[in-house]
């Protein structure tokens, strides 16, 4: 094996066949290290030998969690597990329009007020084109905040040390490329270069900057390139939407700082992504306890760590062919389907000539089986029309047997029902201890469907 000397760049790992005293790429002053540059034989790829470093004890290692960038976006804050981590990289993607760059510039401007010093690139649109956002999603553009638009990541590596940026936030990864690689910009080669370098100046322990890249989706709700961008980065944020739906939800698939459990919500309106800080009220029709509509019935989900209170909306008609429709918005047609089979055999309530649809209140996605008795009890509510108290919450999966089933985290999710001031509440049998107490629900366990039907329309004990 052949042994060359090169020197390598310590913030941006630009490689030179000499030592400078400013690195050309990066422009830091004093990085050039020597390595020694090992070439196989047969033609095989040399290999870079990098200095050894020292094991440390894991417990000298500083903890960075609490080294965060807290901003004055609730939702945002919730799902990173408390903010952003100062020496991380974060990808943000979403289906075209979802709200990606308008999220971006949000956290952009907070951290600005707060003193950082903040670089937006953007190799997508123009600098007018980004001062016309911010004039209609932000009050006040803060003197913090600098854009760049190129597509060089030579340039915004050179831009990021001469502002010396805190937070770097680079729209989209897919559309910067180095001007020495021959590739064209998105693809895999030139993708993965610019996230490696914005990787290691990220991670640089004498100057660490928090790094958010905005990717682009696949017509799959996948993220665009090779799935090794998701390695790389410490954090994927989602925003999941429907086209023309104003709700916009927000998860991590992955998160190495925090749960990847946690659900953000926003409306996109516009004024730009404005956080939904209490979502029971806004996935429920507020009415009086005394008024009542048929076809509605409410139920608590589980969003991570936080329960929210949903409202279920059923419409069942009369059908004049020879199949019903069933229509779902919220849920899938095989678990919609299941239930009204299950309505039909164990309550005695016959659907072959109805047309059933169920919606919920705010276009959320119903995914635990803990929404089942509620959605059959609005279907319920509906054929007979007869409305269920705006107090009244049912919360329990219903087996194919017409019994209640127990679901975890019921605590929870009936303190919530209990803070928001409900008074009834239907759940399955030794689903909470029995000394527990709360203010001013009152807990009904039954056993099977049929015992809560007759219990909520007609007064029966069973």
């Amino acid at each position: 094996m052949k042994k060359k000397t090169i020197f390598e760049c310590t913030e941006c790992g630009h490689q030179a066949p000499k030592w400078n005293g400013q690195c050309p790429i990066c422009g830091s002053w004093n990085t050039m290290e020597e390595r020694e540059m090992v070439k196989a034989k047969g033609g095989k790829k040399a290999q870079v030998l990098h200095k050894s470093r020292a094991a440390k004890k894991l417990q000298e290692v500083q903890d960075s969690r609490s080294d965060r960038i807290i901003t004055g976006i609730s939702e945002f804050n919730r799902v990173m597990g408390g903010g952003m981590v100062k020496d991380s990289v974060l990808i943000i993607t979403s289906p075209p329009g979802g709200g990606k760059s308008t999220l971006s510039l949000e956290i952009a401007n907070d951290a600005a007020r707060q003193g950082y010093r903040i670089l937006y690139a953007s190799g997508e649109e123009s600098e007018s084109q980004i001062k016309s956002r911010a004039n209609r999603i932000l009050d006040v553009i803060d003197t913090n905040l600098w854009i760049l638009s190129d597509n060089s990541m030579e340039n915004v590596i050179q831009q990021i040390e001469t502002i010396d940026a805190d937070l770097v936030i680079v729209d989209s990864i897919q559309t910067f490329a180095f001007e020495e690689l021959d590739s064209r910009p998105g693809s895999p080669t030139q993708t993965m270069e610019c996230a490696s370098v914005l990787q290691k100046m990220a991670k640089n322990s004498e100057r660490n900057r928090a790094i958010i890249l905005i990717g682009q989706m696949t017509k799959e709700d996948e993220l665009a390139g090779l799935r090794a961008l998701e390695h790389l980065v410490d954090t994927v944020l989602i925003i999941d939407s429907d086209k023309g739906e104003e709700l916009r939800g927000v998860y991590c698939s992955k998160n190495r700082f925090g749960s990847t459990g946690e659900m953000g919500f926003f409306a996109m309106t516009e004024k730009g992504m404005v956080s939904i800080d209490n979502p029971s009220e806004y996935f429920m029709t507020m009415r009086s306890s005394e008024e009542r509509v048929s076809g509605s019935a409410l139920t608590v989900v589980k969003e991570g760590t936080r329960p929210v209170i949903v409202e279920i909306e059923s419409l069942v008609s009369q059908t004049f062919m020879p199949y019903p429709s069933r229509i779902g918005e919220c849920l899938k047609k095989e678990q919609l389907n299941t239930l009204l089979s299950i309505l039909e055999q164990r309550a005695s309530m016959p659907l072959h000539d109805k047309n059933v649809v169920i919606k919920t209140t705010g276009g959320f996605k119903l995914r635990e089986a803990a929404v089942n008795l509620a959605v059959i009890m609005s279907t319920v509510s509906s054929i007979l029309e007869q409305g269920i108290r705006n107090d009244t919450a049912f919360i329990a999966d219903v087996g194919l047997t017409g019994e209640l089933k127990r679901i975890p985290s019921m605590e929870s999710r009936i303190r919530e029902l209990d803070r928001m001031g409900f008074k009834k509440v239907y759940i399955a049998p030794e689903s909470i201890p029995e000394s527990m107490e709360f203010e001013s629900i009152e807990v009904f366990e039954k056993k099977t469907l049929i015992s809560v039907v007759r219990h909520v329309f007609s007064g029966k004990p069973e």
